[in-house]
C-alpha cells in the first residue's frame, strides 16, 4: 500500500484500541480458570450467569460508540468545553441505567437463570451469583462511557491502562477471595465487583474532571445522546439475535456441528478484534474531520482506513486457507468435528475481506453519527436475511453448511447496503452537531 498521511495517526489509534479490546474478555477467561477448579457445577454456575451479564454489557456498547461519536465531532470544532458537557450527560446516563440493570438482576436473577436452563441446586447458586455481580453493572457502564469520551478526543491509552490494571486486580482479588479466604463461588463474583468499580470510579473521575463550565442533566444534550445510543441499541440487538440464532439453530442440528461452529465463531471472533480496533481510529477521525468541516479529509481518512481493514481481512483469509489442514486439529482431535469445520472453513476464509470492509465502514457511519442507517442494515441484513435463512436450514436440513452460507449471506448484505451509503456521501455531514436528516435514513 502506497503510503499516506493518515497511516501514523491510524496507528496511533488502532494500536492501543486493540489492546483494550483484547484485555476486555480476560475478565471472563479469568473467572472461568479460577472458578473451574471449583468444580463442574460451579462452572456451569458461572456460564449462566456470566450469559447475562455478558450479554447485557455488550447491549451497552451504545454508550461508548454514541459517546466517542458526538465527542470527536466537538473535539474536531474546537468545542471542548461542549464536549465536556457531554461527558457529564454520558456519565449521568451510564450511571442511571446500570443501577437499572442492576437492580433488574436482583429482582429477576430467577426467571433468567431458568430461562437460561438452570435447575436445581445449579440455578440457585447462578442466581446468587448474578446478584452479587450485578452490583457492579453500573460501574461497568461508566467505564464504557469513559472510554467513549477518552477515545473521542483522541485518547485510547488511558482506557488501555485502566483496563489492564482493572484485569490485574479482578485477578488477584479472586485468587485471594475464592482461595485465599475461601469464599468459593461469592469471592468470585465480588472480586470481579470491586475490580470494576475501581475501573469505574477512574472512568467517572475523569469524566468529570474534563473542561466544562456545568456537569448538570441537560436535557437539551442527553436527547441527541439518547437518540443514537437508542439506534446504535437496535444495531447491537440485531447483530447478537443473528448469532444466538446461529448457536441456537447448530445445537439442533448435533453436538459435532455446533463444535465446529464454535471453533469457527471463535476465531471470526479473534479477526474481529483487530478489525475492530481500526474501526475504532475511523470512528475518532471521521468525527474529528466532519466536525472541523472538513468533509473531503473525512472521505479520505474513511477510505485509507477501508484499505488498511481490507488488508488486514485478506491477510486474515489466506493464513485460513493455508492452514485450513492443521488449524482446526489445535482445537478438537474428533474426526467427526473434523469433518463439519472443513465444511465451512472457506465460508469462514471467504468472510474476512467482506467483513473487514464492514467493520470499516460501520466505524466510519459510527463517527459520522449516521446511526440510523446503520441500525437498519443490521435489521435488513440480520432479522430480514439471515434469520430466515438458518430457520431454513433447520427445517430443509441443510446443516451448518446452510447457517453459514446465511452468515455469508448476512454480511453481503451489510455490505451492499453500507457501501452503497458510503458512495452517496449523505453521511458526511460537517459541524459540531449530528444532523437529524439525512436523506432517507433506512436501507430497508
Amino acid at each position: 500500500m502506497l503510503r499516506s498521511p493518515h497511516d501514523r495517526e491510524i496507528r496511533r489509534l488502532a494500536i492501543p484500541a486493540l489492546g483494550a479490546l483484547a484485555a476486555e474478555p480476560l475478565y471472563l477467561l479469568v473467572d472461568t480458570a479460577i472458578v473451574g477448579h471449583l468444580g463442574t457445577r460451579q462452572l456451569a454456575v458461572l456460564a449462566i450467569a456470566a450469559t447475562v451479564l455478558t450479554t447485557l454489557v455488550s447491549l451497552c456498547i451504545f454508550l461508548t460508540y454514541g459517546t466517542t461519536a458526538q465527542v470527536a465531532r466537538l473535539h474536531g470544532a474546537g468545542d471542548d468545553a461542549r464536549a465536556g458537557q457531554l461527558a457529564a450527560q454520558a456519565l449521568w446516563l451510564a450511571s442511571g441505567l446500570g443501577v437499572l440493570l442492576a437492580l433488574a438482576c436482583a429482582l429477576l436473577a430467577d426467571p433468567l437463570v431458568a430461562l437460561l436452563g438452570g435447575r436445581g441446586e445449579t440455578a440457585a447458586l447462578a442466581a446468587r451469583y448474578l446478584r452479587i455481580s450485578a452490583a457492579g453493572l453500573p460501574a461497568a457502564l461508566v467505564a464504557l462511557a469513559g472510554q467513549g469520551y477518552l477515545r473521542g478526543i483522541g485518547d485510547l491509552r488511558t482506557p488501555l491502562f485502566i483496563v489492564v490494571a482493572a484485569q490485574v486486580a479482578n485477578a488477584v482479588l479472586e485468587v485471594w477471595f475464592v482461595y485465599g479466604l475461601g469464599w468459593g463461588l461469592d469471592g468470585s463474583a465480588a472480586g470481579t465487583v470491586i475490580a470494576q468499580a475501581a475501573m469505574g470510579a477512574t472512568f467517572a473521575w475523569l469524566l468529570l474532571r474534563s473542561p466544562t463550565s456545568s456537569r448538570r442533566p441537560r436535557r437539551a444534550l442527553l436527547a441527541p445522546l439518547l437518540r443514537i445510543s437508542g439506534e446504535l441499541f437496535v444495531r447491537s440487538a440485531a447483530l447478537l439475535l443473528a448469532f444466538a440464532t446461529a448457536s441456537a439453530v447448530i445445537a439442533r442440528i448435533g453436538e459435532t456441528s455446533l463444535g465446529a461452529h464454535q471453533i469457527a465463531m471463535g476465531l471470526f471472533v479473534f479477526t474481529a478484534l483487530v478489525l475492530d480496533a481500526i474501526a475504532i481510529a475511523a470512528q475518532v477521525l471521521v468525527g474529528r474531520a466532519l466536525g472541523s468541516g472538513d468533509a473531503p479529509g473525512a472521505r479520505a481518512v474513511a477510505l485509507r482506513t477501508m484499505g488498511w481493514s481490507l488488508a488486514a481481512g485478506c491477510l486474515f483469509a489466506a493464513l485460513l486457507l493455508a492452514l485450513a489442514g492443521t488449524l482446526p486439529r489445535a482445537f478438537t482431535s474428533d474426526p467427526a468435528v473434523l469433518d463439519r469445520a472443513r465444511a465451512i472453513w472457506t465460508m469462514l476464509a471467504l468472510m474476512q475481506p467482506m467483513a473487514a470492509i464492514v467493520f470499516a465502514l460501520d466505524g466510519v457511519l459510527i463517527g459520522a453519527g449516521d446511526t440510523r442507517y446503520l441500525a437498519g442494515s443490521m435489521l435488513l441484513g440480520g432479522v430480514g436475511v439471515y434469520v430466515p435463512i438458518a430457520l431454513l436450514a433447520l427445517t430443509l436440513g441443510w446443516g451448518v453448511t446452510g447457517v453459514w452460507s446465511g452468515l455469508l449471506a448476512f454480511m453481503g448484505v451489510r455490505l451492499l447496503t453500507l457501501g452503497r451509503r458510503f458512495a452517496d456521501g449523505r453521511w458526511a455531514v460537517t459541524g459540531a452537531g449530528v444532523a437529524r436528516s439525512r436523506g432517507r435514513a433506512s436501507p430497508a
